[in-house]
């Protein structure tokens, strides 16, 4: 499986900042060593491609530094010329894994699944939608016709709702926290909301119910999946209670629904805020291992789990 990694254009944080930056190299790190993933590094989206989902001033204010401190805040980063850079990597990663999954039958970014990002406004950590872009530009291609999104992260992708409300060709899917950010929410095409606390039995039975409809309603020729690592247990931001084992046949779910259905999978990983960082890195290597046929999940044994997912 290719993947595309943006890790080496990092960006200063104050100290103390919750968006766990350092994810990314410890997972490049990780999955380097699998001999079923190639990791390559992104490029960056071009000002015109990211113009296909935003809106050419708030690109121009993002490009420049004009945002003023209510966006700031809303974003949840400070500005600097290395966001930028990193956030159009971002974009980039998932363009090229669209191309690749759309010629290998899967692919990944290290990265990406910044579905709070608005057309003209950036939150909740994401300054441009990579998903959002990278189907748009699908679409402009004429390589695709129909796309689903499937957004297992915690936090519904109210951004990505928004893009896409008025969009026939484009079905979202979500499964999400109720009691949790985004407190404005966004209509997808297909969702459920999970109390706080809900744990693997449960979640899975939904995901297991809710999945062939959305395929069959979507009647895709490609998937982005956005695969948190947030609905973990031990997340300080999720508020579910789902086990490593428990997020692995979540993974194994999605793709066998989609392999079945001849769906090629864009992978990107979204969320993921869990203290130690390095569970965040486990559970998302296991997911990169999951697509690329890797059924040894060693992650989740190395990580104490009585046994693999079946």
């Amino acid at each position: 499986m290719r993947a595309f990694a943006h890790d080496i254009y990092e960006y200063p944080l104050p100290r103390g900042h919750r968006f766990p930056l350092e994810k990314y190299r410890l997972l490049r790190a990780q999955v380097e060593g699998n001999e079923r993933i190639v990791v390559s590094d992104a490029r960056a989206a071009t000002w015109d491609e990211l113009a296909l989902a935003h809106a050419r001033m708030y690109i121009r204010h993002v490009e420049r530094g004009e945002l003023t401190r209510r966006e700031e805040l809303a974003l949840g980063l400070p500005w600097s010329p290395q966001l930028v850079e990193r956030s159009r990597r971002s974009v980039g990663a998932t363009i090229s894994a669209a191309s690749a999954a759309l010629a290998e039958g899967v692919a990944a970014n290290l990265g990406g699944g910044t579905h709070h990002a608005y057309p003209d406004s950036g939150r909740g950590f994401c300054v441009f939608n990579d998903v959002a872009v990278a189907a748009r530009l699908l679409h402009e291609g004429g390589r695709v016709s129909r796309i689903l999104i499937i957004d297992l992260d915690v936090h519904q992708g109210d951004g990505t709702h928004f893009v896409f409300r008025d969009d026939c060709r484009v079905f979202t899917f979500s499964i999400n926290g109720f009691g949790n950010y985004p407190f404005q929410r966004v209509p997808g095409d297909l969702e459920l909301d999970l109390r706080d606390g809900t744990g693997d039995d449960e979640y899975l039975a939904r995901l297991r119910a809710l999945l062939p409809e959305a395929i069959r309603r979507s009647r895709a020729e490609v998937c982005f999946y956005l695969a948190g690592a947030d609905p973990y247990i031990g997340d300080q931001l999720g508020r579910l209670a789902l086990t490593w084992q428990g997020l692995a046949c979540r993974d194994e779910l999605v793709r066998d629904a989609l392999a079945t259905a001849n769906i090629p999978a864009v992978v990107t990983l979204a969320g993921g805020y869990a203290d130690p960082i390095e569970d965040t890195v486990a559970i998302n290597a296991t997911t990169l291992e999951v697509f690329a046929g890797n059924e040894s999940h060693r992650h989740i044994d190395a990580l104490g789990a009585a046994s693999s997912p079946s």
